[in-house]
């Protein structure tokens, strides 16, 4: 489960916009920003890179993979 951008602004203290632009600038180590045809972005957020960058730690709930049936 990939984290939002709005929980990763919440659990920083940062703006939400702080975050985007830090991922679309490639200056957060957190994720990727992927900008889409049209000039919109996409945020991935990976669990275990923001634990590693921040030391906040998350709940077992975003490293949980449910199975494909």
């Amino acid at each position: 489960m990939n984290l939002t951008v709005k929980e990763a602004a919440r659990l920083t203290g940062k703006t939400e916009q702080f975050i985007r632009i830090g991922l679309q600038r490639e200056l957060l180590p957190i994720g990727v920003a992927i900008q889409n045809p049209g000039g919109r972005y996409s945020y991935h957020i990976s669990p275990k890179l923001f634990e590693e960058y921040t030391g906040i730690k998350l709940p077992d709930y975003y490293f949980e993979y449910s199975e494909i049936k």
